[in-house]
């Protein structure tokens, strides 16, 4: 079981920013992308997640030997991705509770319908780990939320759904010290050898608590680098200046 991307090349409004780019993430791998800005991080996590802003040029995306690169997002999503954005959207009108709800119910076989006990009971459960306060079930999706509220929002939409491949655009921009680490507590509670990850980042102190198997460079729309967690530390330390003489 992998999420394999295959000489993938997108581009948006005809301007090209993935150039062929390569990377298998196997379940039950955490891998991490580092890398300047402006070299295509955010754009690969969208167009994995089937973000309609981006067309697709070329190579292919292989979720478990399925090519999905032709899916629409509510299916790539069923079919097991998760995005969690950098900059989460507010959903006016529909609560907490109801958003995951449906999003459980579009999960389930025709006919089959939700225990609404089981439901709320494992939300409550999810909320206090990622502490959360149970009132927020009422509240709109994201609207009025902070920052860190919203991240802890999109991480407890990913635990509820699930997902077999989970990809998390800069979950840590924007968040103190003490609700990265919330964040990180959840994500790592999700680790598990049937699922993988792919962690966008620039800085490296969010792997200090979500640590890698795996970190790759990314620049100019491809992976040009590639290591184990140390790398994020050399990163770190000597910065990108070594792509100026690559």
């Amino acid at each position: 079981m992998s999420l394999i991307i295959e000489n993938l090349q997108a581009s948006v409004d005809g301007t090209p920013i993935l150039k062929g780019l390569d990377l298998e993430i196997p379940a039950g791998e955490v891998h991490a992308i580092m890398g300047p800005n402006g070299s295509g991080k955010s754009t690969l996590s969208k167009v994995v997640a089937g973000h309609d802003d981006y067309e697709v040029t070329g190579g292919r995306i292989m979720l478990d030997g399925v090519d999905i690169a032709e899916l629409e997002v509510d299916e790539r999503s069923r079919a097991g991705i998760f995005l969690a954005f950098q900059y989460p959207s507010e959903v006016p009108g529909v609560s907490n509770a109801n958003f995951l709800r449906a999003a459980r119910q579009a999960r389930l076989p025709e006919g089959e319908e939700i225990d609404a006990v089981a439901f709320y009971k494992e939300m409550y459960a999810k909320m206090d780990e990622l502490e959360i306060d149970r009132k927020f079930t009422g509240r709109a999706v994201n609207e009025g939320f902070s920052g860190g509220e919203k991240k802890r929002n999109e991480i407890l939409q990913m635990m509820m759904l699930d997902p077999r491949y989970c990809l998390l655009d800069e979950t840590d921009s924007g968040l103190d010290i003490d609700a990265l680490k919330v964040v990180a507590k959840g994500v790592n509670s999700m680790r598990s050898p049937q699922r993988g990850f792919l962690v966008i980042t620039h800085y490296q102190r969010l792997l200090d608590y979500i640590q890698p198997d795996h970190v790759h460079v990314m620049a100019d729309g491809k992976i040009v680098k590639s290591g184990g967690k140390e790398l994020a530390l050399e990163l770190e330390e000597s910065g990108y200046d070594f792509l100026k003489t690559a």
